[in-house]
């Protein structure tokens, strides 16, 4: 689904963006009571602070939203865990995405890295039917949501007589990254090209976290 970016060319406004994007405030310390004894503070949601789910993003941390979904669509949930983690190469701050959205000229929003097109195609007759592919950024579950059942879609897909070079899930993933009539190719017997073999290879790597993240 994704398509890599050509990092080294932009690199000067990427940097430019993400530093726009993850600017942190400073918490100024506060005086000491004058009292003869120490004050005992509890924490309060102005003095702590939780990092946002995509600074040091790890798909892992959303391993039950994906085996909610997986289950919904009837697909391999180690499948859409080892997908994210296929799709977690770039940053996923929204500031950052919408940013990146006005100079590609077609961009994927979300942690699954959907294109407009695929998401406005799976959401027929789901229960996100109403949902806008501009949420995505901020929506991870909405973003697991639409790639399980695009996935469950690129499944019914497939022919029923298949040559035995890959197996249903490696073809389900050639199909998310290259497209559906590429994946019914590759079932026919076709050794898929560079591009998508190299997203075969980063799913195998990625196959024993994605299966332990889904495991508990």
């Amino acid at each position: 689904m994704a398509k890599r970016w050509a990092w080294a060319a932009v690199g000067v406004l990427v940097v430019g963006v993400w530093a726009a994007c993850s600017d942190n405030n400073a918490t100024k310390p506060t005086s000491q009571p004058s009292t003869t004894k120490p004050a005992v503070t509890k924490p309060t949601a102005s003095t702590t602070s939780t990092k946002p789910w995509y600074d040091d993003y790890d798909p892992a941390r959303f391993a039950p939203e994906v085996r909610r979904y997986a289950k919904q669509a009837g697909i391999n949930p180690q499948l859409l865990m080892a997908i994210l983690y296929n799709e977690a190469y770039k940053p996923h701050d929204p500031k950052f995405e919408r940013q990146w959205a006005q100079v590609d000229s077609d961009p994927a929003f979300g942690i699954a890295n959907m294109h407009r097109p695929a998401f406005d195609e799976t959401k027929r007759g789901r229960d996100f039917a109403k949902r806008k592919w501009e949420e995505l950024p901020d929506n991870p579950a909405l973003a697991i949501e639409a790639a399980a059942w695009h996935l469950h879609d690129l499944a019914k897909r497939l022919p029923a007589k298949r040559a035995d070079l890959y197996t249903k899930d490696e073809l389900l993933a050639l199909g998310y990254n290259a497209g559906g009539g590429n994946m019914r190719i590759f079932a026919r017997g076709r050794k898929a090209g560079a591009q998508a073999s190299s997203y075969l290879d980063r799913l195998h790597d990625n196959w024993t976290k994605a299966g332990q993240a889904v495991s508990g």
